[in-house]
């Protein structure tokens, strides 16, 4: 009976991949309050291999607890350099916390996890403005001041991964945000490309032009929801699968529902 892979989206940029009886989990991140698809970290700590992909806030802050000594949680936490520096200063023991970097190779079982080099997008001053002078920014102030102490305790530092599994007969990339290296030649060709959609003045334009690169079999979008208001918002996607349809018909675009299993 031939096995499958298993994706399941659980809002903001966080991912749980099943496949080859391994699971892994990338980016786990607690919603903030008005969040629009409200989690909890229940939702998380039964995982035990987690991969960050950067050290952003939304994609590290409830990282630390999995590596608490007094959870059930004893995972193993995979992440570069900048985002290991952030863990080792919010936590005791780093033992599980492995460093990687572009070009290492994750084994677990019979699944292969390869660690390639992206990059952050890069949002508009335009858009900062607006959010700034927003009526959402009144009516989320708390999270507001929050996100305004937090935000400097979780640098990106340059350092954005990429990681592609192999499993099942199958290759899906995930990437950590909306950007690729314009010196790097990427694999193509991917059965799944995880797509974040988010965080650029010119979303569909750097989203195409990424399509354009790796040449993925399908698309599935993430990180286009409104996880912590008032900085984030939710994206329309509509104008990017209709740009999809007319220059790249063969590539399915999906738009997840937060907590249902997509199978490859």
């Amino acid at each position: 009976m031939e096995q499958k892979v298993k994706i399941t989206w659980l809002g903001t940029a966080a991912i749980r991949l099943e496949a080859d009886g391994e699971t892994v989990l990338f980016d786990p991140f607690v919603q903030l309050v008005g969040g629009e698809n409200p989690n909890c970290l229940d939702d998380f700590l039964q995982d035990q291999t987690i991969c960050v992909t950067h050290g952003h806030l939304d994609h590290m802050m409830d990282v630390p607890e999995f590596l608490d000594p007094e959870s059930d949680a004893e995972a193993t936490v995979y992440c570069g350099e900048v985002a290991a520096e952030t863990l080792s200063d919010m936590v005791e023991n780093t033992s599980n916390v492995v460093k990687v970097r572009p070009g290492d190779v994750i084994r677990l079982g019979d699944v292969r996890i390869l660690v390639m080099e992206g990059k952050h997008a890069k949002p508009g001053k335009s858009q900062v403005f607006q959010k700034l002078f927003s009526r959402r920014f009144l009516q989320y102030f708390r999270n507001a001041l929050a996100l305004a102490y937090l935000n400097p305790k979780f640098p990106e530092g340059g350092q954005t991964l990429m990681y592609e599994v192999h499993a099942e007969g199958k290759r899906v990339q995930v990437m950590g945000s909306l950007g690729l290296q314009e010196d790097q030649e990427y694999p193509q060709g991917a059965d799944l490309l995880i797509l974040p959609f988010q965080g650029s003045e010119f979303l569909e334009a750097v989203a195409l032009e990424v399509v354009e690169r790796l040449q993925p079999k399908r698309i599935l979008l993430d990180h286009f929801d409104d996880a912590f208001p008032p900085v984030s918002e939710h994206v329309d996607t509509r104008r990017f699968k209709k740009l999809m349809d007319e220059e790249y018909p063969q590539i399915k675009v999906v738009k997840p529902t937060a907590g249902k299993t997509v199978v490859l």
